[in-house]
Formats: C-alpha cells, sequence, structure tokens
C-alpha cells in the first residue's frame, strides 16, 4: 500500500488535457509488443517487475516498459493504456470496485504468494526496557519520548514515502494516542530511521511490513523490531477515517489491464501464474537494496537458481486463478 506519480501524473494528465485515448499496450503484447508493468516506491515491488521483465524479455521475446509510478494513480493507467500489469496489490477494495466491478478496465489476475502484513513497531531495545510499550493503551505515557522538532509537543509516528497508503492517522486519532504522523519521504529512509535506532538505541515508533528483505539483514536480524499490540482487526472494524484497529491481513494479488487479459497468450499467461514467496521477493529485494545489484541482474540471479518455478509460470494457463476475493 504506497506511491510515487510525477511520470504517471503528468502522462495521463497530458492525454486528458488533449481529450486524447492513449494506444493501450496490451494488445501488442500478445504479439510480440511491449508490456507496461508498474513500479511502486518500495523494492517488492521493484524484484516483481524485475523478475516479470526478465522472463517476457528473454524467455517470451517481449519488450518491456517500466513505468515508475505512484501505487494509487497506476489504477488509472488501465483504462489508459499507460500500464498494463501492477504485480503487487495490497488491499485497493475502492480501486478494485471502481475500475474492476464498475468500469471494467482492469482484471484480477490471482494472488501472488506473497502474504503482506503491515503494523506498527518499536526497536528491540525499547520493549525490553519498557515491557509494557508493547501494548497501545500505554502508548500515550511514553509520548514524551518519541517527540521530535518534527512532531512538537506530540510524540512521532514514523511513516516510510508519504504516498504509502496507511489507516495511522485515524487510528491515532479514534485511539486518542498523542500522536502525529511525520513521514520520512522513502522506504530507504525508513530503514535507515530503523536500523539507527536500534544500533544507537534511540526512541522510535514506525510504520513497518513484511516481505522486507531489511528484516533478515544486520541489525533488525540480530535485534528484531517489536510489533506494537493496537486492537485486533476483524471484518467488522470501521474502515476510512473511523479506522481504529490494527491492519488486516494482506494477501497480495495482481491487476491487469482488461485490454492486456483479452490479448490472451503467453505473457497474460505468466501473469496468471506468476507467484513468489515471501522468503523469494526477499532474497531478490537483498539483492538489489543490500549487494546493490542491478534489478534486473539480481532477477536473473534468482532465475537461475529457481528453474522449475520459472517454467511452471510459463506453462499454457489451466485451471482458473484464484482471485484475491477467493476465501
Amino acid at each position: 500500500m504506497r506511491n510515487r506519480g510525477n511520470l504517471g501524473r503528468s502522462i495521463i494528465g497530458a492525454a486528458a488535457a488533449l481529450g486524447l485515448t492513449m494506444v493501450v499496450s496490451g494488445v501488442g503484447a500478445a504479439q510480440g509488443g511491449t508490456v507496461k508493468i508498474a513500479v511502486n516506491p518500495w523494492v517488492g515491488s521493484e524484484a516483481d517487475y524485475a523478475v516479470l521483465a526478465s522472463v517476457m524479455q528473454d524467455k517470451l521475446g517481449l519488450t518491456v516498459e517500466r513505468v515508475d509510478i505512484d501505487e494509487n494513480l497506476a489504477w488509472q493507467g488501465f483504462g489508459t493504456g499507460e500500464i498494463d500489469v501492477i504485480p503487487e496489490v495490497w488491499g485497493h477494495d475502492t480501486d478494485r470496485a471502481t475500475y474492476i466491478d464498475q468500469q471494467h478496465v482492469a482484471q484480477d489476475a490471482g494472488l501472488m504468494g506473497v502474504n503482506g502484513t503491515i503494523g506498527w513497531y518499536v526497536p528491540g531495545w525499547m520493549a525490553e526496557k519498557y515491557p509494557d510499550i508493547t501494548d497501545w493503551h500505554n502508548l500515550n505515557k511514553y509520548a514524551d519520548l518519541f517527540k521530535t522538532s518534527e512532531s512538537g509537543d506530540k510524540g512521532q509516528f514514523l511513516l516510510g514515502d508519504p504516498s504509502y497508503v496507511s489507516n495511522d492517522a485515524a487510528i491515532i486519532k479514534n485511539l486518542g494516542l498523542n500522536y502525529t504522523v511525520v513521514a520520512g519521504g522513502s522506504e530507504s529512509t525508513l530503514i535507515a530511521e530503523l536500523k539507527q535506532a536500534t544500533d544507537q538505541k534511540t526512541p522510535l515508533l514506525a510504520y513497518f511490513y513484511d516481505p522486507q528483505w531489511a528484516l533478515s539483514q544486520p541489525p533488525l536480524v540480530d535485534h528484531p523490531l517489536v510489533k506494537i499490540n493496537l486492537p485486533t482487526w476483524t471484518p467488522a472494524c470501521p474502515t476510512g477515517d473511523a479506522w481504529n484497529c490494527d491492519y488486516q491481513p494482506f494477501p497480495l494479488w495482481k491487476a491487469v489491464s482488461t485490454t492486456f487479459a483479452q490479448s490472451g497468450g503467453p505473457a497474460y499467461d505468466l501473469v496468471r501464474n506468476f507467484t513468489l514467496s515471501n522468503l523469494d521477493q526477499s532474497t531478490i529485494a537483498a539483492y538489489i537494496s543490500n549487494d546493490n545489484m542491478d534489478p534486473l541482474d539480481a532477477a536473473k540471479k534468482w532465475i537461475d537458481a529457481n528453474p522449475d518455478k520459472v517454467a511452471a509460470w510459463l506453462a499454457p494457463a489451466g485451471s482458473p486463478v484464484p482471485s484475491a476475493s477467493t476465501p
């Protein structure tokens, strides 16, 4: 659940201003054309893109266009031809209703295999020093520890990229917590802050998520973050501005443009069959972020080590792919 946006916003905005209907690339994808894949501003999304792009290029002979774009704005691209594939969707029930159920410009291409979690975390040393801090009821008594120049007289709650879709402001308001959300600016900044807070034993309360390569690397692998116990999520929890519970589980799924889906062919079959485990994605992401590999090189390293998985993706579509709405 996250965004970038300048490229996508300029393309879509220009088309709208000129009253143009953009050419949809999905038709050409089935005939050896270009496939446009959305890349959202977190490294897991980049890992998904890199693997799909490598297989499409090397195995199917397709041209792949990387589109760095806001995860919300990307949905608009299904109707304009800017986007063929979003390989990793975190929730987005409203976008599903708008673009799949109502406008019919997008389709659910099945679960991608990764089970995502989002939550509030503190460094492990804080849970050891203040054992009751992990109960949300006690957060207000520790708010002064988290004050920063950006949070003023309230405790700081650190978000990553400001475009990340989050429920944190609503949670803070509805649980009566003396905190304010401060955006760190990017995933890399968020990770750096968490590492620093762990190494230097400085207070930090932050939004974080899994799968996440940094959790398997020092210092976080040796000194794990500890999750705050917010009110347990259930389907009965309020939504939107009334949200007052923890984040729900996120079985991540794939979305494609209807034009791309209707084009058929091996590119669409590949996307429908494409799955990664949490470990798979974190491994590729670590190659990119920790080992400083080019994303496509990182993908190829993983692909070479997992030929059976790739072969399964390339098999013609058979039985229906389970959708994100399947129980």
